[in-house]
């Protein structure tokens, strides 16, 4: 997958945190995809749904971007990741060949992505993976004691060995949220929360600025 021609391959990419703590083990470069047709009900990126938004990248540019960020590796959220398997494994790839680590964040299940129908490019984005996180996000079922994950239906697998020390110590590890304010006050926000502490901030950025968000989803 590192070929020329797949360096060419475009991502559509909602957005992107070149340096985060909130998203993954580590520090990490953080990229949403664009467009998500699993759109579950209370998703905290609905903006990311639709196809048609976002910007056109070069995998060979992304991975210049990730190199250059000094982070531990680079995690891949949306959106829907699989949606953009092809393109994505040829950047998972890229990325792991300089060294570094790749999470993968999926509505699917794992047998969705392994079995028959699964979404073209699946099996190559799995090899180029270390920690998946699967399944459809379920607001009825918030998870309040695992890091990274919203709600308590999904799994984490441990698809190479590169953090499956984490495996029993997930608990202990505690979610974050950061917040960003740019110079011309747009305000950007990663990681977790619950959306009644998210749509509190947004009403009052000012609030941003006294005190930091707590990550209680």
């Amino acid at each position: 997958m590192t070929t020329e021609s797949s360096a060419d391959f475009t991502v559509r990419v909602g957005a992107t945190v070149s340096s985060t703590v909130a998203e993954g083990p580590g520090t990490r470069f953080a990229l949403w995809v664009q467009g998500c047709s699993l759109q579950c009900p209370g998703c905290f990126n609905p903006h990311l749904w639709g196809t048609k938004g976002g910007t056109d990248r070069r995998v060979a540019d992304l991975v210049d971007d990730v190199s250059a960020a000094d982070v531990d590796g680079i995690t891949l959220l949306g959106g829907e990741p699989f949606e953009q398997a092809v393109a994505l494994a040829a950047l998972a790839d890229a990325v792991r060949a300089r060294g570094l680590s790749v999470m993968t964040f999926t509505g699917y299940d794992l047998p969705e992505l392994t079995g028959a129908g699964a979404p073209t490019g699946s099996a190559e984005l799995l090899a180029a993976t270390d920690l998946l996180v699967t399944g459809r996000y379920e607001r009825e079922r918030p998870d309040h004691r695992r890091p990274w994950v919203g709600s308590t239906n999904q799994r984490f697998e441990f698809l190479t060995d590169r953090y499956r020390h984490l495996e029993q110590k997930l608990r202990a590890i505690g979610d974050r949220l950061e917040i960003r304010v740019d110079a011309t006050g747009a305000v950007m926000v990663n990681g977790w929360s619950s959306m009644e502490s998210l749509e509190m901030l947004l009403d009052d950025p000012a609030l941003i600025l006294r005190r930091p968000g707590r990550n209680s989803r």
